[in-house]
């Protein structure tokens, strides 16, 4: 049975809706109203069937590309996931999914994991109407000034993690919005994250609040309020209550155990609206972040 826990506190207030775009306002759905869908339609796990290939049905194409980051001054890779029937005329929605320890451009995608398909999930979601078009981001966001890639748990790899958040402002996202034909504003960009990417979706997130309406985070890991920002900040100003907060865990995770619930009760003991998803039997690995990929598509964007 699903555990759900909507926590709203007092009237969100929100400045503009709008999308922008040259091509026109986009609504989206204000953040009372995309709660209570959340509350009504949030599914414990994935449905048997969601990532299962249609014949005849179109799904995204998965494109890898490679940006120039002042932060590091080097070239850096990442992937890009179009949506199907993808027209370059047309503007977009973006999401930006953050990969875990120890991970690349690749784990979230079926070279990390084969039992996530976030390519086929999102299309049958798109194809069904129950998600948004939109464009998907996979960075690699091990951002460390002299080592390409991680050799251990250590605080200078931590410190790496916790980097990307100004790669990703700086470097990345202008990158992706000179490259591609994404939807502009807060209410058209979404960062969720698995692990030590959800971790830092909350501190990119917290950090960024004008930037990014919605935020998620699958088994995130340890250390925001030691390493990042304080319990005392991880708050929202009224102007950019997030227009969904979503952090999911698994009941059988032994990486993370506990760590997505103390943050849900930091959230909680803030008053900061939010959506607790917790998956019975879920481990530390796809079997959790595929119900949070699930859920999440289907809340992101959504217009009334």
């Amino acid at each position: 049975m699903k555990k759900l826990s909507v926590l709203l506190a007092g009237i969100m207030l929100l400045t503009g809706c709008a999308g922008n775009s040259g091509a026109g306002e986009v609504e989206r759905m204000q953040p009372e109203a995309l709660f209570e869908y959340a509350e009504a339609n949030l599914s414990e796990h994935a449905p048997d069937g969601c990532d299962a290939i249609a014949d005849g049905r179109a799904y995204g194409e998965i494109i890898h590309g490679t940006y120039h980051s002042k932060t590091l001054d080097r070239d850096r890779g990442y992937n890009i996931m179009l949506p199907p029937d993808y027209d370059e005329n047309t503007e977009y929605p973006v999401l930006y999914a953050l990969h875990g320890y120890w991970g690349d451009e690749y784990s979230l995608l079926d070279q990390g994991d084969g039992s996530i398909k976030f390519r086929e999930v999102l299309g049958n979601l798109i194809a069904e109407g129950e998600a948004e078009p939109m464009i998907v981001v996979f960075p690699d966001i091990f951002c460390h000034p002299t080592k390409e890639d991680c050799d251990g748990m250590n605080d200078d790899n931590n410190k790496a993690y916790d980097r990307f958040n100004e790669e990703l402002v700086k470097d990345l996202m202008p990158h992706i919005e000179k490259t591609y034909p994404v939807l502009k504003g807060r209410e058209n960009t979404a960062i969720t994250g698995f692990s030590m990417g959800g971790r830092e979706s909350l501190y990119i997130g917290c950090k960024y609040p004008e930037k990014f309406g919605y935020i998620g985070a699958v088994c995130p890991a340890p250390g925001l309020t030691t390493d990042c920002v304080s319990e005392e900040e991880m708050v929202f100003p009224e102007k950019y209550q997030p227009y969904i907060l979503m952090i999911s865990a698994g009941t059988n995770d032994t990486v993370v155990y506990n760590n997505p619930e103390i943050y849900h009760n930091i959230f909680t003991q803030n008053e900061v609206p939010h959506i607790w998803h917790s998956v019975t039997g879920g481990e530390h690995w796809g079997i959790t972040i595929k119900p949070h990929i699930y859920n999440f598509l289907r809340f992101c964007f959504r217009k009334p």
